[in-house]
């Protein structure tokens, strides 16, 4: 057996553990030891790779392995991994493993949600390790239904209604995903869905991608938070409970800048020189009106659900730049903002499930109440704002440097732009921090609160390691990113 395919085995495994729990420590314990084995792995996984890459490994993909599933339609289960895929893996074991402590003491039918939430996981790592069309979009369509239950039976507030339009706003997107997909297995030959031989051959016609490009583009784009296709993220946050909250904006949300880059990007690089720049004032719009957005909210989810928005409107804005640099930045984006929005909806569930309430006109004086969550608050929020040291300033910089070495007007122009966002995202950020945590605390039920438990301390202590370790040492990630993303940029150039 193909050692990717352990990625899809652990979490079938763990769904079979689960359903045969009797008790919540049984259930507690597949979750534990399922969650481990997928983080260690992925962490084996990563020192695989980097030696292989030392040793002088030439593949663009490897430990690939193909096995025919329908041979009329040529679909096979193809996997394959380079550095991005490496590091997406990386996050979502780690998002799934932290995700775990967070729903630790989760009630009711604790069973029935790990059971949707590992099957949530499975779709997100076969689709990181995916080099077919079909098992990409298949792997995708199964990390987006579990999200429908999730919310609607485990969420809260207006949580039915978050749930039907997140639904099916992602399923209007993945319409228009599955036509862009065909037309560009039918424009291509109709001889293969495996993604490096489409690019090897390079026979999709103009015409058809510039039909089929915006598509597949605008598909993946709107699980992205795409501007004016964004409006389901803020909801769907807001009423998720807290580890899908962390999976979705961690993880979920990070399938559409992926998919953008793999697929539209990669396969039809024309289309994206000729029609980028449309897609591009969109991305832009979403990093401005995203940041601005959460200045006026006053629910902590909303206010980070915005934000969510902004950051990535980044992931895009930086692709759609086609240089090495922006795109490196991009995908350091990606790993940035899935850890520290994990971070901080851990954080928010932490609050609310003591408070009781998520409005910050409601919240002051926690810093005295419960200082270990305060502090690891401030902390979400200088990597947010992008404090040097945190995660948050290397993806930032990265992207920024790299849109400015786009030397046209039209380019800058927007670069510049976007780079006032970081100005509005430390007002929001610093307000809101002055706000909740310091000064007096206002209702005398909070001064009998207690500060986090040894569940919480751990799923927080692991994304905090996390965060500083990518801001102090991110040269061996993005180093690995950089050499991944090369032959797709090189595509790009016209």
């Amino acid at each position: 057996m193909n050692f990717l395919s352990l990625f899809v085995l652990i979490p079938l495994l763990m769904l079979g553990g689960l359903y045969l729990a009797k008790g919540i420590k049984a259930i507690r314990g597949v979750m534990v030891a399922g969650s481990t084995a997928l983080l260690i792995l992925s962490i084996v996984l990563t020192f695989l790779y980097l030696g292989e890459r030392q040793a002088g490994a030439t593949a663009e993909m490897l430990f690939r392995a193909d096995t025919v599933w329908y041979a009329p339609l040529h679909i096979s289960y193809s996997v394959g991994v380079d550095g991005i895929s490496v590091a997406m893996l990386l996050l979502s074991a780690v998002i799934v493993f932290t995700g775990t402590f967070a729903s630790w003491k989760l009630q009711p039918l604790t069973k029935e949600y790990f059971l949707w939430f590992t099957l949530l996981s499975m779709g997100v790592f076969g689709f990181f390790i995916s080099i077919d069309l079909f098992t990409m979009f298949m792997f995708y369509e199964i990390a987006l239904i579990p999200m429908y239950l999730l919310i609607g039976v485990w969420g809260s507030g207006r949580k039915e209604y978050a749930a039907m339009k997140l639904t099916l706003m992602l399923m209007g997107g993945s319409a228009f995903l599955l036509i862009g997909i065909l037309g560009i297995f039918f424009g291509a030959g109709g001889t293969t869905m495996n993604i490096l031989e489409i690019a090897r051959l390079h026979n999709i016609p103009f015409a058809q991608q510039c039909i089929w490009f915006p598509l597949t583009f605008l598909g993946f784009g709107v699980l992205g938070a795409l501007f004016p296709f964004h409006t389901w993220s803020p909801d769907g946050h807001a009423s998720a409970p807290t580890a899908v909250s962390m999976l979705h904006a961690g993880v979920l949300m990070k399938l559409g800048g992926y998919g953008c880059f793999r697929i539209a990007m990669y396969l039809m690089p024309e289309a994206a020189n000729e029609l980028g720049w449309i897609f591009l004032i969109l991305t832009g719009i979403s990093v401005v009106y995203g940041a601005f957005s959460a200045c006026v909210q006053t629910d902590l989810k909303y206010i980070n659900a915005y934000s969510s928005v902004s950051h990535c409107g980044l992931v895009l804005f930086a692709i759609l730049m086609m240089n090495q640099t922006a795109t490196t930045g991009a995908v350091l984006q990606m790993l940035s903002h899935g850890l520290m929005t994990a971070l901080f909806f851990a954080l928010i569930g932490m609050i609310y499930g003591r408070t009781h309430t998520r409005d910050v006109r409601e919240l002051s004086g926690l810093m005295k109440v419960m200082p270990f969550l305060s502090v690891c608050y401030v902390i979400a929020g200088l990597a947010n704002l992008g404090l040097p040291g945190l995660s948050g300033f290397v993806a930032e910089m990265t992207i920024f440097v790299g849109s400015f070495q786009n030397f046209d007007v039209f380019h800058r122009t927007l670069t510049i732009i976007a780079c006032s966002s970081i100005v509005i995202t430390a007002v929001y950020i610093l307000r809101l921090v002055g706000k909740i945590l310091y000064g007096t605390c206002t209702n005398k039920h909070h001064l009998a609160l207690t500060d986090a438990t040894w569940d919480e301390r751990f799923a927080v202590i692991c994304l905090i390691i996390c965060v500083a370790g990518l801001g102090m040492a991110p040269f061996w990630v993005s180093h690995m990113i950089g050499e991944s993303v090369l032959p797709v940029v090189s595509h790009l150039i016209p």
